[in-house]
């Protein structure tokens, strides 16, 4: 095989390697928060801070990026839980940080969402589940 054969079969393989990653994003976990959601940290006691979807969610230390965070919008979806069947199966949402989630969470959950965030891709009676989040 020749050098240039050899360079264009490496970038092949690694092409479609590429092309078969299935995970484009980062791993982290979420929990669940309800209301009161206001007032937040982001946005204080605006109301049209929230997505009319209600996907929204709180960034935990991970994220929150010294409030950098706030409106920042993420691809979010369930990947795992430690109750088998939690996840909804295909389902990604889209959601905006709207607050900080150090205060609302377990030390180390990457976003608290809300309640009708969480329920859009897992069973709401789980207390946390491990997602896959790109920021948009």
């Amino acid at each position: 095989m020749s050098y240039r054969s050899t360079c264009l079969f490496i970038f092949f393989v690694f092409f479609v390697a590429e092309l078969l990653h299935s995970c484009h994003g980062d791993v982290g976990t979420a929990e669940h928060y309800s209301a009161p959601y206001i007032p937040t940290q982001c946005y204080g006691n605006d109301p049209t801070q929230f997505p009319s979807s209600n996907f929204f969610a709180a960034a935990g230390d991970s994220v929150w990026d010294n409030g950098a965070s706030c409106g920042r919008q993420y691809l979010v979806r369930c990947i795992s839980a430690s109750q088998p069947g939690t996840c909804i199966a295909g389902q990604t949402i889209q959601l905006k940080i709207v607050h900080y989630g150090g205060t609302r969470s377990t030390k180390g959950t990457t976003m608290v969402l809300s309640d009708a965030a969480f329920g859009a891709i897992a069973n709401s009676s789980a207390t946390s589940i491990n997602i896959e989040f790109q920021q948009v």
